[in-house]
């Protein structure tokens, strides 16, 4: 069963940095675009970053010049490396991957279950 497994979340304090992390679990024929959203209490999930297979990012305008995305093809992972934190970054980080599971398939979107980060002033 594919499945996105994140890791990385946590506490930090405001103007620190924090790492996500995010793997595909399971077998799959091709992995294209993956990116990191994220969801705040009583706000609806937006879109943070993504990458495509080649390298194309694009960045919310709240990420850009704080958080980078990167990614390793051959491992199938993803990354958010994030610094400057700020207390409206607190929210649950959940990554996002557009999967093709065989080949004569589709794509087809998989979210992981969402890690929390909390910033705190």
């Amino acid at each position: 069963q594919v499945q996105l497994v994140e890791s990385g979340g946590g506490l930090v304090q405001a103007g620190g940095s924090l790492t996500l992390s995010c793997a595909v679990s399971g077998t799959v024929f091709r992995v294209g675009t993956m990116g990191w959203h994220r969801q705040a209490p009583g706000k609806q999930r937006e879109l943070v970053a993504t990458m495509t297979s080649g390298g194309n990012t694009n960045y919310a305008d709240s990420a850009k010049g704080r958080f980078t995305i990167s990614r390793d093809n051959a491992k199938k992972m993803v990354f958010l490396q994030m610094n400057s934190l700020k207390p409206e970054d607190t929210a649950v980080y959940y990554c996002n991957a557009a999967l093709l599971p065989t080949m004569g398939t589709r794509f087809s979107d998989y979210w992981g279950q969402g890690t929390q980060v909390t910033v705190s002033s």
